[in-house]
């Protein structure tokens, strides 16, 4: 209260007028007038000539103000010094993400943050489902990376890409000539599924139950990099984010062609633990990943830069 007094006594001297220093702080005249007097009170001395019109400043008055306005500035440098350590990008950020992520993928957004954020360091743990919540609810990780994101309870979500589903065959497959399939062309096909308690092999079941469409179970797994491995060796068909087989699809490994009847997608989300205040290193990181789903451009000969550390489980 003392400071705002102080405050209102510098405007009052530099308007010279009660009434105008009481309109720049949205308060009464005889509000602003009783905080100088209060003032005066505490320093056992008047400071403004009321007998002046408009308004002086007693000797006393003139060399509390000189002296007051230096401290003022100097407290308002500091505040904003204080604003931008708050703002500044610095320290860890502690990353889980599930393994269907990728982790080349993951990369490119790291580089391009570590350019823009050289004094930040990254850490991304890969990981089942369960475990990135479980790191997120604990705080181990500030961040979570999945697919079918939560927004319910002690998690709140927010929405990142949504990654088109399509069919995925190994090499030589009859149906790799095609341009697009009917999903009922697939009845009866093996298929390399993911693990029953994964929220897209859930998705996957319901959405070919609706449509009617028996596959054969061949191998199941928790991860997209074992799925992708067995699809190429021919065990069987797959369904996944067209996003995870570049690379193996650019390098003819395995083939990925778009499903004519349905429209599957998978959504990711950034996950965090409701309530919790975001470091300025995670609000700039969400930044980087929401901005149109794309890193920024970064050469491809670019390496990780000292201190980004990634760990896989």
């Amino acid at each position: 209260m003392h400071l705002r007094n102080v405050k209102i006594f510098c405007d009052v001297a530099a308007c010279r007028s009660f009434s105008k220093a009481a309109e720049q702080h949205q308060i009464s005249q005889p509000a602003a007038s009783q905080a100088v007097h209060a003032l005066e009170e505490k320093l056992n001395c008047q400071l403004i000539d009321r007998s002046q019109r408009p308004l002086g400043l007693t000797e006393a008055g003139k060399y509390y103000l000189d002296g007051v306005r230096g401290i003022l500035a100097s407290l308002e440098k500091l505040e904003q010094n204080v604003q931008e350590i708050e703002n500044r990008v610095t320290g860890t950020l502690q990353i889980s993400a599930i393994y269907s992520i990728g982790l080349l993928r993951m990369d490119r957004y790291i580089k391009a943050f570590q350019e823009l954020y050289p004094d930040a360091v990254i850490e991304v743990e890969y990981a089942h489902p369960d475990v990135v919540y479980q790191h997120v609810q604990e705080e181990i990780a500030e961040l979570g990376l999945v697919s079918f994101p939560r927004d319910a309870g002690e998690f709140q979500s927010e929405p990142w890409q949504e990654q088109s589903i399509q069919l995925v065959l190994p090499a030589g497959h009859p149906l790799c000539e095609r341009s697009e399939v009917d999903l009922h062309e697939l009845e009866g096909e093996a298929w390399i599924a993911f693990t029953s308690e994964l929220p897209i092999r859930k998705k996957l079941d319901r959405w070919l139950k609706k449509a009617g469409v028996g596959l054969k179970i061949r191998h199941e797994f928790d991860n997209i990099e074992n799925i992708k491995r067995d699809v190429e060796i021919g065990s069987g068909i797959a369904f996944l984010p067209s996003e995870t087989v570049e690379r193996e699809v650019e390098l003819e490994l395995l083939h990925a062609i778009p499903l004519t009847d349905v429209d599957w997608t998978r959504p990711l989300g950034i996950v965090s633990k409701r309530r919790r205040r975001f470091s300025p290193a995670a609000r700039k990181f969400i930044e980087l990943l929401k901005s149109d789903g794309k890193p920024i451009e970064i050469s491809e000969a670019a390496t990780i830069e000292p201190g980004v550390a990634t760990r896989q489980t």
